[in-house]
């Protein structure tokens, strides 16, 4: 992997074929997943939900600086962007009015991180002009990132937050 030391000790190779196989599982299944959506609409939408740590300089430490950490990053680097921006455009639009406990969410595109992962990537190369996979990496302000206790109230609306925004993304294919 052009050089690039990932291990302090190399892992068992019977782990690394292991977990070589779990992977390529999991993309099977998913294509079986998503070639069964294709099959029965048009379009659709994948949701590729993760978060991430905005405290890195330990549990005392300040938070990172708001203009590199908005509330929720939307990766969309490995799509076609403009062949879905009738739908990420007014989705960010959505997602940015909606009440997430008397407060409006910072929402940006590829500023934290630019949606490069597998997954997304997957259902962009197999499922082109139908499947269009959205990074939304929300920063862990529903969280203690340090002692990973969670805010119910915060997670919560989140919940509500993600319903809102496959529903308006549903919407939105459906025009």
């Amino acid at each position: 992997m052009l050089g690039l030391k990932l291990w302090e000790d190399e892992p068992d190779p019977r782990l690394v074929q292991e977990s070589t196989a779990l992977h390529a599982s999991y993309y099977r299944m998913l294509g079986n997943l998503l070639d069964g959506i294709a099959a029965e609409h048009p379009r659709f939408v994948v949701l590729d939900v993760h978060s991430y740590n905005h405290r890195r300089e330990g549990p005392d430490g300040a938070p990172m600086a708001p203009e590199k950490a908005p509330d929720i990053n939307i990766g969309t680097s490995s799509m076609p962007r403009d062949d879905w921006a009738f739908l990420v455009d007014p989705l960010m639009e959505a997602m940015r009015g909606f009440d997430f406990n008397g407060r409006r969410l910072d929402v940006r595109e590829n500023v934290a991180f630019k949606g490069k992962g597998e997954q997304t990537r997957f259902v962009h190369e197999q499922y082109p002009g139908k499947g269009c996979a959205i990074a939304l990496e929300f920063k862990k302000f529903y969280m203690d990132e340090w002692t990973g206790a969670p805010d119910p109230a915060e997670l919560a609306a989140m919940r509500a937050f993600i319903t809102f925004s496959a529903q308006t993304a549903a919407q939105l294919l459906a025009r």
